[in-house]
């Protein structure tokens, strides 16, 4: 093989204990391939066959997904690598093969394809506290998860032991009033309140790894100067997840495409003169929760999220409706925060990319615009950040 030719693509569809990659020119030709394990000898294996190609550039599938994992080992190593969505790599697998059946070859190939004909893919870099901040988010998330498990079992033994159960938001301290109030006979029930008693003591644990998680995700959030903590009903977990998440802000060209993102904008399902929305199932999921808690928190207080929700119910729509509509506008608030922290200059990371910003709309952003009924926008057009060799 010619050492002088083009930059090539290199589609891989990532595993746990294997890769599959396909070597791809800027005419689609494949010139090269193979399956690799992911051990310390399989993947020197793997660099040694495309040695051939210098001027290379990988597209991985899922590399926030199973592919991180092989996806940083490359970083490390000085590769380019940038990040295929799994909806892009099914659909060019669709078009390719005429159906959508899926063998690791058919998936190295329609990523490749992505890689070799889309501009504007994400690049995935490196950012120690990115990766710092990501991982302690994750445990904090963790550590609610098992706190809820771990209420929900004492729920259920407490209805065994006192009429009726206990209320429904429960402390520790209070679940141990109520087991000391309980004098079981038989065997039975002495031994539910032993287990009680140690669900208990469980709690009083994640109680307090629950505090030093917060409190070390709120230094950690607020070294990186964002303004998020600023707003009402987002906390330390709340922050440190939007921006892990979000990583580099100019890829959103405005506050709808965002919208889009976090999936609080409404769908268009307008068909001839009737004109409708739907609810969007779609986006990132996890920031579409922080939202949710974000709204939720602000329609317990006198505040400007209870005042919206207020006089939407008053202009007839239903409380879910006026809820969407209010996570919406939160949305928008977010997005407006966060280009404001990266036009100043304030946010050094995590992530550490400012951009290009000049897409985006800050005049657009005003809390005034009423843009809770806007559909989802339009594909997005973003400026090419790693060069990948153009379709012939």
């Amino acid at each position: 093989m010619n050492q002088d030719v083009s930059r090539v693509v290199i589609g891989m569809d990532p595993h746990k204990r294997s890769v599959t990659i396909e070597v791809m020119t800027a005419d689609e030709t494949v010139v090269g391939g193979g399956r690799f394990d992911t051990t310390v000898e399989g993947y020197q294996l793997m660099l040694e066959h495309v040695a051939a190609w210098p001027e290379r550039v990988w597209a991985i599938e899922g590399c926030e997904g199973i592919g991180r994992h092989i996806a940083h080992r490359l970083l490390a190593d000085g590769q380019d690598v940038v990040d295929v969505p799994a909806k892009l790599s099914a659909r060019a697998r669709v078009f390719a093969t005429g159906q959508g059946r899926k063998t690791d070859a058919t998936d190295a190939h329609s990523v490749a394809l992505v890689g070799t004909r889309m501009a504007g893919l994400h690049p995935v870099v490196s950012d120690a506290q990115l990766e710092v901040l990501q991982l302690l988010v994750d445990r904090r998330r963790w550590i609610g998860d098992e706190h809820t498990r771990k209420i929900s079992q004492l729920h259920r033994i407490l209805l065994e032991l006192l009429p009726g159960g206990a209320k429904k938001y429960l402390s520790a301290a209070q679940a141990k009033a109520l087991l000391s109030t309980v004098r079981p006979r038989d065997a039975v029930g002495k031994t539910r309140k032993r287990v009680a008693a140690e669900l208990v003591a469980d709690l009083e644990r994640i109680y307090a790894r629950k505090k030093a998680a917060d409190k070390e995700l709120k230094e950690l959030v607020a070294a990186t100067g964002t303004s998020l903590l600023g707003l009402h009903g987002i906390g330390p977990s709340g922050a440190a997840r939007l921006l892990v998440e979000v990583g580099d802000l100019s890829r959103f060209p405005d506050r709808n495409h965002f919208a889009s993102w976090t999936g609080t904008a409404p769908i268009d399902a307008s068909s001839g003169d009737h004109v409708r929305h739907r609810l969007s199932r779609g986006g990132n999921r996890q920031i579409n929760r922080v939202l949710l808690i974000m709204a939720t928190v602000q329609l317990r207080t006198p505040t400007e999220g209870r005042a919206y929700f207020d006089r939407k119910k008053a202009a007839g729509k239903s409380s879910m409706e006026a809820m969407r509509c209010l996570k919406r506008r939160l949305s928008d608030l977010v997005f407006r925060t966060m280009l404001s922290d990266y036009v100043a200059g304030k946010v050094t990371g995590p992530g550490g990319h400012r951009g290009n910003v000049s897409d985006s709309s800050a005049t657009g952003s005003q809390p005034h615009t009423s843009s809770s009924e806007k559909p989802l926008p339009g594909p997005v057009t973003t400026q090419r950040r790693t060069r990948l060799p153009a379709a012939s």
